[in-house]
């Protein structure tokens, strides 16, 4: 292997591409690995040194600006936090961690050593000094989401929470039941754990590339389950999946129905449609029909949002992903507290334009992988102000804290 193509220096080039704040960490690695030809323990490493970069890069910096004081150029900075983690959160040597870093840098390789060595040997020191930091350095969080989650569930709950947020995710497998059945999956891997039988999903410390290529399940935390199972649609339905991307909710619905009845699944943007089309074919999803849209504007005359009136509807909005962070690593350093103003306006007018599309004594569920008040019972309660016809039948949240899983939120409306 080249030493430009080796996961460190690959997880190099994706914290300066990151920094440059135009792309996603999930999208940024998933190109990487695409483009790069790498073994699993070479994939497993790039991927866990830069997400846990992402996950701890506060901290990481407390501790550099211990170390050395002055600015410093993105990639000196970037060797630095990639080395630190080494360091003080993988079981790789010390030495090893110091020196193969230092063999990346193109400039600073002096600097990068020195840093190096002298957290190694003050690691100890350097450790209880974190231990004493405010919450928010230690467990790598902005202020203000410390804040808003310490003042919405308590100081206890919230620290637990952005514990949660740095730890890796669990590998959960829904099965596929319109190709193969539980049973016989845990027949030919009997290293899975059954996590969730009545909905088919396993626990898997690795996940079969086979199961995944031939369409057997879907990798999907059992949080985002709850929506789609609140909305319960029936064989023979007329369902519309209004932001269906990447296609997990979609496929589950299907399989639900048992590949009766019309499932309409529409994103806006064409890669992620792309993506859609390409799941439901994988997963042989057939009564699925994906459409690239704008869900925000009208539909035009010969539209398929204007066929019939739908008998269920899931509205699953775009939201800050408070509840995910485990998951999507990144999202803690692109929020604003201005996003929790914004965002509830967006998530109440996607509700204004499912609200029409649904048939009289038609349900349709809300959700979000949101934690926060504004985005989850906030919208809920404009809802119902805004449409009287709407009765709220039932609320289901799940909370990481408490049901050691991803967060979730979801809402059952009734078209009176």
């Amino acid at each position: 292997m080249s030493h430009r193509n080796t996961p460190r220096a690959l997880c190099q080039r994706a914290l300066l591409e990151w920094e440059k704040g135009r792309i996603f960490s999930d999208e940024i690695l998933h190109n990487l690995l695409e483009k790069h030809v790498l073994t699993p323990p070479d994939r497993g490493l790039l991927t866990e040194l830069f997400y846990g970069v992402l996950r701890h890069l506060r901290q990481l910096d407390c501790v550099i600006g211990w170390l050395r004081s002055g600015e410093l150029d993105p990639e000196t900075r970037n060797l630095l936090r990639a080395g630190l983690y080494q360091i003080f959160h993988l079981r790789i040597p010390a030495h090893a961690a110091v020196f193969e870093t230092v063999s990346l840098a193109t400039r600073s390789g002096g600097l990068v050593n020195a840093v190096l060595r002298r957290a190694t040997r003050e690691q100890e020191v350097l450790q209880t000094k974190l231990s004493q930091e405010p919450m928010a350095v230690r467990e790598s969080h902005p202020d203000f989401l410390v804040d808003r989650w310490t003042t919405q569930f308590g100081a206890e709950a919230a620290e637990k929470l952005c514990q949660l947020n740095n730890a890796s995710s669990e590998n959960y497998f829904r099965v596929n039941t319109l190709k193969t059945t539980l049973g016989r999956l845990c027949e030919v891997n009997p290293d899975a754990v059954v996590e969730d039988a009545a909905r088919g999903v396993l626990k898997l410390r690795r996940i079969p590339a086979d199961w995944l290529s031939l369409g057997l399940g879907y990798v999907q935390d059992p949080s985002t389950l709850t929506a789609p199972d609140l909305l319960d649609p029936q064989p023979g339905e007329r369902v519309l999946d209004t932001c269906a991307a990447p296609g997990g909710k979609t496929t589950y619905m299907a399989q639900k129905m048992n590949g009766k009845g019309v499932i309409l699944a529409c994103d806006l943007y064409e890669s992620r449609v792309g993506r859609l089309r390409d799941n439901v074919s994988r997963l042989g999803a057939s009564s699925v029909r994906v459409h690239q849209l704008d869900f925000m504007m009208l539909p035009e005359p010969g539209s398929p949002l204007l066929d019939t009136p739908f008998d269920r509807i899931l509205l699953d909005v775009p939201c800050s992903n408070t509840g995910v962070i485990r998951r999507r690593v990144d999202v803690r350093w692109r929020l604003t507290e201005e996003d929790f103003v914004r965002m509830p306006v967006q998530q109440l007018a996607l509700v204004r334009r499912a609200v029409p599309l649904l048939k009289s004594g038609g349900k349709l569920v809300y959700s979000t992988c949101s934690l926060e008040q504004e985005e989850n019972d906030g919208v809920v309660e404009a809802a119902i102000k805004a449409f009287p016809e709407l009765e709220l039948e039932e609320v289901r949240r799940i909370l990481p804290f408490q049901d050691g899983m991803d967060g979730a939120f979801a809402a059952r409306f009734r078209k009176r």
